[in-house]
């Protein structure tokens, strides 16, 4: 399978509080190329991206590259993942020098979508709209 990017853009999902609060003027946001990767668990980004959106590190975790490298990686606060009419909110993963950007598995399924390898790019699972599942307590 060949390897393809998608056009999102990220916010930092505590920014809309912020604003409301008076505390920033506006959202920070960030438009680029992310590589749909079904390897990944979530977002990765790099220590660049992280702080053009001012995110938080909340915690740290041993993870694997694809490389077999193992190492110590921060995990972000929300991250707002934007894709034409679908949207999320997951945590990421950065890794310092990363030269790309991943959009992992739990993403993709949040926002209903799945790898088309033949066409090379995102689809909606259940087609055009996102099927939004509600969960009762």
């Amino acid at each position: 399978m060949s390897v393809f990017k998608e056009e999102i853009t990220l916010e930092n999902a505590s920014d809309k509080v912020r604003v409301e609060c008076g505390m920033l003027k506006e959202i920070r946001a960030v438009t680029l190329e992310a590589m749909p990767d079904t390897g990944a668990w979530t977002l990765v980004i790099n220590e660049g991206v992280r702080q053009k959106l001012g995110l938080a590190i909340e915690e740290t975790a041993e993870s694997t590259l694809a490389d077999g490298k193992t190492d110590t990686y921060g995990i972000t606060e929300g991250v707002k993942i934007r894709w034409k009419n679908r949207s999320t909110v997951h945590p990421a993963v950065v890794v310092p020098n990363a030269k790309d950007i991943l959009l992992g598995a739990l993403p993709l399924e949040a926002m209903d979508l799945m790898v088309d390898p033949v066409n090379e790019q995102l689809v909606g699972v259940h087609g055009d709209q996102p099927l939004h599942v509600l969960y009762s307590l």
